[in-house]
């Protein structure tokens, strides 16, 4: 692996797990020495996480970790639901029947307020799995880029196991439905989920640290 392929990675994990918090500066020779990488693949690195939004450059000496605002978070479901609810109807057209029906079965097994972790594991294993059904390019990187940010707002919700549950649930229908062909019940099964989803982080909120420079930092409003 390159090394700006590392750091990204490196710097990716820690934006999406919370280690690296909104706000947090990350120096270029502070975190050149901490990852191990000289200072070119650092930029290498950073200017790929400024391309996703994951951070901002309010200076050119200045590189700081977004911050997650509610606005954004609506604006970046907006986008998701648009684009999931294709995937999932597209592909319901060509299907393994048999791989989504493993992974609805394994959605009915998991108890995901006991093994938060586990959970998010196993929708990363449908997510690929439905981008391989898809098979169309330009829709799959479009989710990537979204799913980039879906991972720090999505640890909103892990406090709520009432939720978690729920989403156990919602994505087994999902799976079910594709798996059975049914691209109309899948999509429908994807806006149920995403609307529940953006209800239970939005109202997560209020006990997390919350600004409004994100959409201002990632796109200038």
């Amino acid at each position: 692996m390159r090394a700006s392929d590392r750091a990204y990675r490196v710097l990716l994990d820690e934006i999406q797990s919370g280690v690296l918090a909104p706000g947090a500066v990350l120096a270029e020779v502070e975190q050149s020495v901490r990852l191990g990488v000289s200072r070119t693949p650092l930029r290498e690195a950073l200017g790929r996480l400024l391309a996703d939004g994951l951070v901002v450059q309010p200076s050119p000496r200045l590189t700081v970790v977004s911050d997650i605002d509610a606005g954004d978070i609506r604006e970046l479901f907006e986008v998701r639901r648009a684009l999931e609810e294709t995937a999932a109807r597209l592909a319901a057209r060509g299907v393994d029947a048999e791989l989504f029906a493993a992974l609805a079965g394994e959605f009915a097994r998991t108890d995901a307020a006991a093994d938060p972790d586990a959970y998010y594991a196993l929708i990363a294993r449908f997510d690929d799995a439905l981008d391989a059904a898809v098979a169309n390019d330009y829709l799959t990187a479009a989710l990537r880029t979204v799913r980039a940010h879906l991972v720090r707002v999505r640890r909103l919700a892990r406090e709520n196991p009432a939720r978690l549950a729920a989403s156990v649930a919602e994505h087994r229908v999902i799976a079910g439905a594709i798996g059975e062909g049914d691209g109309d019940l899948a999509a429908h099964a994807t806006h149920v989920h995403l609307h529940n989803a953006l209800t239970a982080i939005l109202a997560s909120l209020d006990g997390h640290h919350v600004s409004s420079r994100f959409a201002r930092s990632t796109t200038g409003r």
